[in-house]
């Protein structure tokens, strides 16, 4: 799986490959970790599980929790186009 970037769809320089056995991702690894592919060397390891508590990949809106997370008692955000909004322009405040 190569993730992409969200505003670009271009590759972030990363990927996840899946092995059927855990030899077969020895093997991959002692093949190709600093192997040079297009003038970079790679880095290939095992994948590790985030530790609790440590600050996720990007996104997220700015409102401290990530997407799809349950409420934690906090209000929603206003909608950008709520009446109270609006009119808080035009007063100039």
């Amino acid at each position: 799986m190569l993730p992409t970037d969200r505003e670009t769809g271009r590759p972030r320089g990363f990927g996840f490959v899946e092995f059927a056995s855990d030899e077969a991702a020895e093997a991959a690894i002692s093949k190709f970790h600093n192997f040079e592919h297009r003038g970079r060397n790679l880095r290939v390891n095992e994948a590790e599980e985030r530790p609790p508590g440590a600050p996720g990949g990007g996104g997220g809106g700015g409102f401290g929790r990530s997407f799809g997370a349950p409420d934690q008692g906090r209000r929603p955000p206003r909608p950008k186009g709520s009446r109270r909004n609006i009119r808080g322009r035009k007063r100039g405040l």
